[in-house]
């Protein structure tokens, strides 16, 4: 090998060390991150009385984290993700009724009903990749199955819900109980179990590729990105994410009626993701938290009213921006604290 080589290999050595060095940096665990849990964590045991709220915030956050794969990583919209979410939250309750009442059966035949749609549906966003194309296919497909689920009331139980759901306790042992005790520890463990996966994921040179597709998807194309297999593998992983998501509200409420599979879940989420940030891992899981807060506190002050008051500050949100909302907040401390 010749001096020429050697320096022409020198730079694409460099940029290599330079990729596997970063993404070393990105899995290393932050303080903040471990205070994250071990906060989550510690709410089984402070908050006795609010175990149901805090089940129903692991699971929308489960769900926000499912979109924000697709949405923060892969850049692709849709207004149609609760279709993944109902499927799950159905085979769930109609696996216990038909089939067996065993808690962790139902979540992964729900994760593996909920993969094959989106596997399915996926090609259906590659073949005109625009915004709007795909709002539209993914509005479709929830809206179908909406109606689906309303139609067959032979099998879903239609206006009337899915009667007879009943869930065994989890590995024989720990038992679903009124006050939401059991179903917030489950719920929480498989939204951590589930995180650690999709952080390992996206952190991974998979996940690079799939930043390189949000920021420009003809030039990842042009450097070798298979972009339509990346876009179709994380749709099929979100779709399996969300159907959990739907069979953990199922198997902790032991219900199941169309309000799982109706337009608002999907416009929640989007909502969720907006107030915590789409693009980082805990956006869904931050915005869940305060969704949930925001709708139990203003719901109890205004019970008909409480959806202008998210919708009037996700517009503050959006027109001041995220980042300015610290900044602001520190100046008029400081003024305050000046006029004092």
């Amino acid at each position: 090998m010749t001096a020429t080589d050697d320096r022409a290999d020198a730079p694409a050595a460099s940029i290599e060390d330079r990729a596997l060095a970063l993404l070393a940096r990105t899995r290393r665990w932050h303080w903040a991150e471990a205070a994250f849990w071990l906060g989550a964590a510690a709410s089984f045991a402070l908050l006795p009385d609010s175990h149901l709220l805090l089940t129903e915030i692991a699971i929308l956050g489960l769900f926000a984290l499912s979109l924000d794969l697709i949405l923060g990583y892969a850049g692709v919209v849709s207004l149609g993700h609760g279709a993944f979410f109902g499927l799950g939250a159905y085979v769930a309750g109609l696996t216990s009724i038909h089939l067996t009442a065993e808690p962790l059966t139902g979540l992964l035949l729900a994760g593996v009903a909920a993969g094959l749609l989106g596997a399915l549906t996926a090609p259906l966003l590659l073949r005109r990749a625009t915004d709007l194309t795909r709002l539209m296919v993914t509005l479709g497909v929830a809206m179908l199955l909406y109606e689906a689920a309303n139609r067959m009331a032979w099998l879903t139980g239609g206006a009337d819900g899915l009667q007879g759901v009943m869930i065994d306790p989890i590995l024989g042992r720990f038992e679903f109980d009124l006050m939401g005790r059991t179903g917030y520890a489950y719920s929480l463990v498989v939204l951590f179990v589930l995180f650690l996966f999709a952080r390992r994921v996206v952190t991974s040179p998979f996940g690079m590729s799939l930043r390189a597709i949000r920021g420009n998807s003809l030039r990842a194309a042009t450097v070798g990105v298979p972009v339509g297999r990346r876009i179709i593998a994380i749709y099929t992983m979100a779709a399996v994410y969300a159907g959990i998501a739907g069979a953990l509200l199922t198997q902790t409420t032991m219900f199941v009626s169309l309000d799982v599979v109706a337009f608002h879940r999907s416009a929640d989420v989007l909502l969720v993701l907006v107030l915590g940030g789409i693009g980082y891992l805990y956006g869904g899981l931050v915005g869940a938290l305060v969704f949930k807060l925001l709708q139990d506190g203003l719901s109890a002050i205004t019970p008909q009213y409480w959806q202008f008051w998210i919708g009037l500050i996700l517009v503050v949100l959006v027109l001041i921006g995220r980042d300015r909302v610290p900044a602001l907040w520190r100046r008029a401390v400081r003024r305050g604290g000046a006029g004092a």
